[in-house]
């Protein structure tokens, strides 16, 4: 296992001179040895990109790629000892499950006892251990990709796993079996796991640190609660929850709050400079009031549907759409209605440019 140190910056095109430019702008991160990461975003974000640059199949157009401090920006894939699971199966059909799995240990000239061994912890975990003897060309996508995890996960001197977006063929149903499973594993085995998703089920399930990223920047690094309650962006803040944050502009003066015509008390210990901001708060932490309850907003309901698990509200306060995720027992309003919602309390965030006001 290694640590990782990025700093650097990746541009498919010559001379690049504007952010648009680059595929991942210039960015300084840190993967520790033995941790668990994931890279989540949208698609053309700078996902894969990072992660080939890691893995040596690409090299940065400027910086440096190092490995427990040493420069391998040059390196190739095999001599940085990385093991890479791709988005669809990588597999040997001819092959049984065991000779999949052994292939890279004997390429290491790895002793036949140490092999048979190592196949045995590895299929044990992913629960192969009954299909070692079947040939690859008949199994399911799902079984198919658990071999390749596998031969990802078998040699224990790797320096690091890289994983890009490998639950894309797994059904659903099964997808968090693999997650779970991919977890338990890094308990066990310590190894440094870096993890490509556009799924922030999977990112946050899986990883003890997310980096967030949008246009080719890294916009959050850490942890899911860290990333759930204190967004450093408004995209983070909009791409992480179901649904996401609720913005809306404020006007910060002398201490009180003005929105939509009314006047709002900060939380108690909360400073905010005089100016304009946007007031980010969660859908879980959008209240029902009462009529003339003090910091209340009057809000027209426009949509209420029953998730099972909890009751979603779309409301309109002053033309800004409010989404309030409510407990299934709460006596709700109905469409058209006007309810009085709670949107400022300990859990508001601020923004100014995007990003969060310390």
């Amino acid at each position: 296992m290694a640590r990782i140190d990025l700093d650097l910056a990746h541009a498919y095109r010559p001379d690049p001179r504007e952010d648009s430019d680059y595929a991942l702008l210039p960015l300084q991160m840190r993967f520790e040895d033995g941790g668990a990461y994931a890279l989540l975003g949208p698609s053309g974000c700078g996902k894969t990109t990072m992660l080939n640059l890691i893995s040596g199949l690409l090299a940065p157009s400027q910086g440096s790629v190092k490995f427990d401090g040493l420069d391998v920006t040059q390196a190739s894939p095999q001599q940085r000892n990385i093991a890479q699971v791709f988005q669809f199966p990588v597999v040997y059909d001819t092959m049984t499950v065991a000779d999949n799995l052994a292939f890279p240990l004997r390429n290491r000239k790895m002793p036949a006892d140490q092999i048979r061994r190592r196949v045995g912890e590895i299929a044990e975990m992913l629960e192969l251990s009954g299909q070692l003897n079947q040939r690859a060309v008949n199994m399911p996508a799902d079984a198919k990709q658990k071999i390749s995890l596998g031969r990802g996960l078998v040699r224990p001197d790797v320096s690091a796993v890289l994983f890009d977006e490998p639950l894309t063929v797994i059904d659903p149903h099964l997808k968090w079996q693999l997650r779970r499973k991919l977890k338990q594993i890094h308990h066990e085995l310590k190894l440094t796991l870096i993890y490509v998703t556009h799924d922030q089920v999977e990112a946050l399930t899986f990883a003890d640190q997310v980096m967030v990223m949008t246009r080719g920047r890294a916009v959050q690094v850490g942890s899911a609660d860290a990333l759930f309650e204190r967004p450093q962006h408004t995209f983070v803040g909009h791409f992480i929850g179901s649904p996401g944050m609720n913005f809306l502009p404020v006007l910060s003066q002398g201490g009180v709050l003005q929105l939509a015509g009314a006047c709002l008390p900060l939380p108690a210990g909360l400073l905010l400079p005089d100016g304009d901001f946007k007031l980010g708060v969660r859908p879980e932490y959008v209240r029902l009031a009462r009529t003339g309850d003090s910091g209340a907003l009057a809000a027209t309901v426009l949509q209420l549907q029953d998730i099972g698990t909890h009751l979603l509200l779309t409301a309109s306060v002053a033309g800004q759409t409010v989404k309030a995720r409510l407990d299934p027992d709460t006596p709700a309003p109905a469409v058209g209605d006007t309810a009085w919602l709670q949107l400022v309390s300990e859990h508001s965030c601020f923004y100014r440019n995007e990003e969060l006001v310390a």
